[in-house]
């Protein structure tokens, strides 16, 4: 039997929409860094091409290789609609429901903002995740 993937709740102090995109920027950088292969999975195209181009752009001298589900080609970090067919080692979801197949991911990583309904999806997911044998982990982030 696998292992159930560590699931982190990453809860913001505001309700902004781009502070949410500027925090998986970070995030995603971060896991970058520590050499993981990372998928972010947006549910939504509009957000896949925001974060596509923010991911460039979010700070200045970022380095964060990446590519679309349609452009990808080993590159470390990818972006899509889709749930991924291949293993990363992280998965960002932005999406309002649980990951299909989550219990085969080694990490989840779920950003929520204090928008009422992203909170209302988030605490579904928790539920999702804690009913079918996981354990997330809550982290309330301070603005800076």
């Amino acid at each position: 039997m696998a292992p159930t993937p560590r699931i982190d709740f990453y809860v913001l102090a505001t309700a902004s929409a781009a502070t949410r995109e500027l925090f998986c920027c970070r995030l995603t950088e971060k896991a970058y860094r520590q050499g993981y292969r990372v998928f972010i999975l947006t549910g939504d195209k509009a957000l896949t091409q925001t974060l596509d181009l923010q991911l460039w752009t979010f700070r200045g001298g970022s380095f964060v290789p990446h590519a679309t589900t349609e452009q990808a080609d080993g590159e470390p970090i990818v972006l899509g609609e889709q749930p991924p067919h291949t293993d990363f080692d992280l998965l960002v979801n932005l999406t309002a429901q649980c990951p299909e197949h989550w219990q085969r991911l080694s990490r989840i990583a779920e950003i929520v903002t204090q928008q009422p309904e992203s909170l209302g999806f988030a605490r579904e997911r928790f539920r999702c995740y804690r009913n079918n044998g996981g354990q997330p982990a809550y982290h309330r982030l301070t603005p800076p």
